[in-house]
């Protein structure tokens, strides 16, 4: 397990001593430990999506799902995605640079979360067959990749190769 400690976060230095990985399931609400409850955070899809429609990037909408009503938030410009899903094609095909750590960082989160959320063959499906497989053999070897060893190289950011370690576990 990777064991980057968070830094003490607040006067009473509650978040001292744990690990990224044991703070990211507290806080996702993983857990039954009532001592643990107010590491959660609460409601997170909901205020996430809320802030996003007050700054016009996402609507609200209601869709019937057979039995019951269910808000949805559509996204207002798909403009916006297409140039994302475009940015994300082109860092792993024509701007592949082969080691992480020159990656642009966002970009290197991006992809991992992608992956994490089942939606990253989503944005290689418009491909052609060569790309395409060629797209996923380079994000398969960054998943590959030892998040710790990753993690020691010089100029690497260990936050977020921490944040790699939870979310690949």
């Amino acid at each position: 397990m990777y064991i980057l400690h968070l830094s003490s976060i607040s006067q009473e230095g509650c978040f001292i001593g744990l690990t990224v990985f044991l703070f990211y399931r507290l806080s996702s609400g993983e857990t039954w430990n009532p001592l643990k409850l107010h590491y959660q955070l609460r409601n997170v899809r909901e205020r996430l999506a809320k802030n996003l429609v007050e700054k016009g990037v996402l609507t609200t909408e209601k869709q019937n799902f057979l039995l019951f009503d269910m808000t949805t938030h559509p996204l207002t410009n798909n403009n916006i995605k297409q140039r994302l899903i475009k940015k994300v094609q082109e860092s792993v095909l024509d701007k592949w640079v082969n080691d992480p750590n020159r990656m642009d960082k966002r970009l290197l989160a991006l992809i991992f979360l992608a992956h994490s959320s089942d939606v990253l063959e989503n944005a290689f499906a418009p491909l052609l067959d060569d790309q395409y497989d060629l797209a996923m053999k380079r994000v398969r070897t960054l998943l590959e990749l030892e998040p710790e060893g990753e993690s020691l190289k010089a100029n690497a950011n260990e936050l977020l190769w921490s944040v790699v370690a939870a979310f690949t576990k």
